[in-house]
């Protein structure tokens, strides 16, 4: 089973070791990113540095303000500051490729705190009036043709063999920003559903022309929630959504939410594919149920899987999400298991084997390990010999 490890340039530009260190663990890929979000990383073997800052969302590559793609355009990717300064990823991916491994650029696309700062009319806004600025709304034409725009840019760099597209679909309450403070209520679920309905121009737009008033529905979600902010139990799925919001008024808010995910990603994946050499790879982060939002956002799997090569499925919580891509029996799809290997943010290196066995039986193709460049050595060591334990016979 083909293995991949997720990498940032960061971990690897001005560590010598860093690919023939990667390389060791037994992967034949590494995901490299390309366009990435704010964050702040542990580089714990890097020679020069142990905390790396990226201040905001950015493409780690030079792109060009005033060439054909971007030009007199108000939304545009930024290049990265001095963690991932010049061509990041090509000096990277160089690295990684004269070690053996394939490459793949890693492209995360709606969810961007920038874009929502610099632009806050981009941004999701729920039924009280509070803007994510974290999350582009994806049904508004601008943001769209920027992400698509994106997505062709960022993935097709030079000699990557294929690329994995991230947050393409709706984001969400669901996301740690800053000093996160947004767990006091369990909102589960349906709550989550409800709080990640849009109310845009564009989405309401949107509603009105399936025959909803946006004034009416902001106040239906308001309504429903309140029960939960007082402590009520959210019951789970979809059952609850239509329970909360009435049945025929959610089937709605679902197919246009559907809609416009499902036509970004054509429009996308299209893009992509239009740019690429033959042969190249396009898969999506993505969960099997579409009414759910965030880096794996919720799509229809048979869809998905007749407009690009495959998915790259979290398994955090055991391998059960393949099971609806499987379903699908397509052949040549791709089927990726998404484990994570750190066992500081919450991933069991020490277990890795057995959840690939259970992901194999399941119908995964390949394997995906969250994250090489923040693992611990005893985390390195442990999916090392998981690996080791599953090449042999």
């Amino acid at each position: 089973m083909k293995a991949s490890t997720f990498v940032y340039p960061w971990d690897v530009n001005g560590d010598p070791g860093a690919p023939e260190r990667i390389a060791a663990l037994g992967v034949r890929q590494a995901t490299l990113a390309a366009a990435y979000h704010s964050t702040r990383a542990l580089t714990p073997r890097h020679p020069r540095h142990r905390i790396v800052t990226a201040e905001h969302a950015a493409v780690l590559y030079p792109t060009d303000p005033a060439g054909p793609r971007w030009a007199d355009r108000i939304l545009r990717p930024h290049p990265a500051g001095d963690w991932a300064p010049g061509d990041a990823y090509g000096e990277a991916a160089s690295a990684l490729e004269r070690a053996g491994l394939e490459v793949h650029t890693w492209v995360v696309l709606a969810h961007n705190s920038r874009l929502g700062a610099e632009h806050p009319a981009t941004s999701v806004v729920n039924a009280y009036g509070d803007r994510y600025p974290w999350a582009p709304c994806i049904a508004q034409p601008a943001t769209r043709a920027y992400l698509v725009d994106l997505a062709a840019e960022a993935a097709v760099r030079p000699g990557a063999a294929g690329t994995e597209l991230e947050s393409l679909g709706w984001y969400g309450l669901q996301h740690l920003h800053a000093h996160d403070k947004t767990s006091g209520v369990a909102l589960g679920d349906a709550g989550m559903y409800l709080m990640a309905l849009c109310f845009c121009p564009s989405c309401r737009e949107g509603y009105a022309g399936r025959g909803l008033d946006p004034d009416l529905l902001a106040e239906s979600v308001r309504t429903a929630l309140e029960p939960l902010w007082q402590g009520a139990p959210d019951d789970a799925g979809w059952a609850g959504v239509e329970k909360l919001l009435g049945q025929e008024t959610a089937r709605v808010t679902r197919a246009w939410r559907d809609d416009t995910a499902r036509t970004l990603q054509e429009e996308a994946v299209a893009a992509v594919r239009a740019e690429a050499p033959e042969g190249f790879q396009v898969l999506l982060h993505a969960d099997p149920v579409s009414y759910h939002v965030g880096a794996n956002p919720g799509v229809d799997p048979a869809h998905i899987l007749s407009v690009a090569d495959g998915v790259v499925v979290p398994c955090a919580d055991g391998p059960g999400l393949l099971t609806p891509f499987a379903e699908q029996d397509r052949e040549g799809a791709v089927l990726a298991a998404n484990f994570p290997i750190v066992s500081g943010m919450g991933g069991a290196p020490d277990a890795l084997a057995a959840g690939v066995a259970s992901a194999r039986d399941l119908g995964a193709t390949e394997l995906r390990l969250y994250h090489a460049g923040l693992a611990s050595d005893a985390d390195l060591e442990a999916t090392r010999e998981a690996l080791s334990a599953l090449s042999t016979p």
